[in-house]
């Protein structure tokens, strides 16, 4: 029997945004018999508000978690099966600083086919919007929490991204995110430039880049609010 496929499939960044999502991507979720998904609940309403008459009941679903060995044992059971598979995260693109990588790994060792699909990513529509460096940049993820690690990070990451001209990309948890502007403003030199994007494809969507020295006249307040930060110095 041949192997299923795997479907990697984009889902929104915010609720009631699904004309972020191409249409094409329906096509492929009405071939897959199987889900792995971050958020079982999430994802359920994400599917019926792109297909409304999707019958939950008749589809497999599986929790993706830390894809522990039983997930990727019934994952590749499934492919082994020939039932196609899609891997949905709880926002953005599955396997992008979101889980799935783990259970893609897995189907290449089996050599499945694997398709990712296109929709919206909160770090390339970040760098799109921020006028910074396109053609070098690193997404390094969340930064230390403990305070003298996040600024001794903060300060290589300014210092590679002046040597290497490189756009640094980072990510933290939303009630922190007041906490990690005042660490940059701090610790990064005045004209380094700041990208600050809140709400990317909201209604209250910003994406506003200035320097250092700009952004300590008016730091904004992002207190809980899905935010990404980019530095290019």
């Amino acid at each position: 029997m041949a192997l299923g496929n795997v479907y990697l499939i984009p889902t929104v960044l915010y609720e009631q945004t699904n004309e972020t999502i191409p249409a094409y991507v329906l096509d492929h979720v009405k071939q897959c018999k199987v889900f792995f998904v971050e958020n079982e609940r999430t994802t359920r309403r994400f599917l019926k508000g792109i297909w409304r008459e999707m019958v939950i009941e008749e589809y497999e679903w599986h929790t993706i978690h830390k894809a522990e060995e039983q997930v990727q044992q019934q994952f590749i059971k499934s492919l082994r099966e020939g039932k196609n598979i899609g891997i949905i995260s709880e926002a953005g693109c599955p396997c992008v600083a979101d889980p799935g990588q783990l259970l893609v790994e897995a189907a290449q060792k089996i050599n499945a086919v694997i398709k990712p699909l296109v929709g919206p990513s909160s770090i390339l529509l970040a760098l799109m919007a921020s006028g910074m460096n396109g053609q070098q940049f690193q997404f390094v993820g969340y930064l230390p929490i403990e305070n003298m690690a996040r600024k001794n990070a903060i300060k290589e990451l300014e210092n590679e991204s002046s040597r290497k001209k490189c756009t640094q990309i980072f990510i933290e948890t939303p009630y922190r995110n007041n906490a990690l502007i005042k660490d940059l403003l701090q610790n990064c030199k005045v004209e380094t430039r700041l990208c600050i994007a809140v709400d990317i494809s909201a209604p209250t969507e910003s994406i506003q880049t200035k320097t250092i020295n700009e952004w300590k006249k008016q730091a904004p307040d992002v207190h809980k609010r899905l935010a990404i930060f980019l530095i290019l110095a």
